[in-house]
């Protein structure tokens, strides 16, 4: 059994120990028993305190509700099992001792709140979500204090957003979840953004571009409301406004210019501007020369300047900044220029980083770490939104 785990259970155990002398200690004040002397504790207690000690959790947990009455003082006991049974995987048992929990008369408004609000989180984790759903809803209208209603909310937002309903997700969080709270403030542009997917698949431009605008208005460093834009400009043949619309990312977050170079360069080239795509090149390198930008300038410069001149450039740029797939693009460019014997041994080096690269993501989660080669604007792992980003440094950008 893991530490934390014991450490829980036995916790746990010393607050059951208490409440049932006091229990006891106050029934023997009232009712003198002469098998019991008034404040001991009843046999289930140490036959369950002997299963926690022989690393038998499931059957000490049983045994230790089993001889916990409930009543007001051991009312939260009974949620601390509950929950330590739902983080053990096990949310079916935890939702039985929620639920006996919720049909005690006796419990407090604050306690039946409290209970409600464990039981939706059990609900939630066995995907059931119509009844966490009734639940919270539920405990929005009822007498409870105001930070349970809170609390209700988050998990009603969590909630619509496992069943896509993005309107009433934003609905629910708006105006104050999404004031109060950084995540959800992000989470709730890219629910704009969905809305704004929808759209534009049902060739609503007009809503598509609404929806949008708003998602910058909820989170003005949202990347993908402006990665949006720009393919609803492209859409209409507008690639002038795509091009500013691509732009606006990297002053919004520089780690995702990779995404903009390939759709900014096909934009340039059917307006006719090279200029104008030099021009953009030579400025993100001034401030930010990630691996794809010296790329991308190299292959500019190959087709101007020749084949020399670009692995003069991409030289010079590992020499301050190095990393793997500028070396593997180097060596493409000495492919390209190079005689038969210097070409075996060139490929042999690049089998070398292209293997190297194959098991490398280009994406990795600043929350969680999960690392893939697609770019999730919702972390499949963590499911936290615009926490995935290129992968920068010797092994990536």
């Amino acid at each position: 059994m893991s530490d934390p785990l014991l450490l829980a259970l036995l916790v746990a155990a010393i607050a059951i120990g208490w409440l049932l002398g006091r229990w006891e200690s106050g029934r023997g004040r009232r009712r003198p028993r002469p098998e019991m002397p008034s404040g001991a504790l009843p046999k289930d207690y140490f036959v369950g305190l002997n299963y926690l000690l022989n690393e038998q959790p499931d059957r000490a947990i049983e045994t230790f509700t089993q001889a916990l009455e409930v009543n007001s003082d051991t009312v939260e006991t009974h949620i601390a099992l509950g929950n330590l049974y739902r983080s053990r995987g096990e949310a079916d048992r935890a939702v039985r001792i929620h639920q006996n929990l919720l049909a005690r008369p006796a419990l407090s408004s604050a306690q039946s709140g409290q209970v409600q609000l464990e039981l939706s989180r059990d609900f939630l984790t066995l995907g059931l979500l119509d009844r966490a759903e009734r639940l919270l809803l539920s405990l929005q209208k009822s007498q409870v204090d105001d930070a349970q209603k809170l609390a209700a909310k988050r998990l009603l937002v969590d909630l619509f957003e496992r069943e896509k309903e993005w309107a009433q997700a934003l609905d629910t969080a708006q105006p104050q979840l999404v004031r109060q709270d950084p995540d959800i403030r992000r989470a709730a542009a890219h629910w704009h953004c969905e809305l704004a997917s929808k759209h534009r698949i049902e060739s609503s431009p007009s809503l598509a571009r609404k929806a949008l605008k708003q998602a910058l208005h909820t989170d003005e460093r949202c990347v993908r409301a402006n990665w949006m834009l720009g393919q609803l400009e492209w859409d209409i043949g507008h690639y002038r406004d795509a091009a500013r619309c691509w732009q606006r990312i990297p002053e919004q977050d520089p780690s995702f210019t990779t995404i903009v170079l390939e759709p900014l360069r096909n934009a340039y080239r059917l307006l006719d501007d090279e200029d104008g795509w030099w021009q953009f090149l030579e400025k993100q390198l001034q401030h930010d020369p990630q691996t794809s930008v010296v790329m991308m300038a190299a292959d500019t410069l190959r087709h101007r300047q020749g084949t020399e001149i670009a692995c003069a450039f991409v030289s010079d740029q590992l020499r301050d900044h190095p990393s793997l797939r500028g070396v593997d693009y180097l060596m493409d460019l000495y492919l390209d220029d190079s005689d038969p014997a210097e070409r075996d041994r060139l490929e042999l080096l690049k089998q070398h980083t292209r293997q190297l690269l194959s098991t490398r993501p280009r994406h990795r989660c600043q929350r969680c770490g999960f690392g893939a080669e697609q770019l999730h604007w919702q972390c499949p792992r963590c499911r936290s939104w615009g926490t995935s980003k290129p992968v920068t440094g010797l092994e990536g950008e």
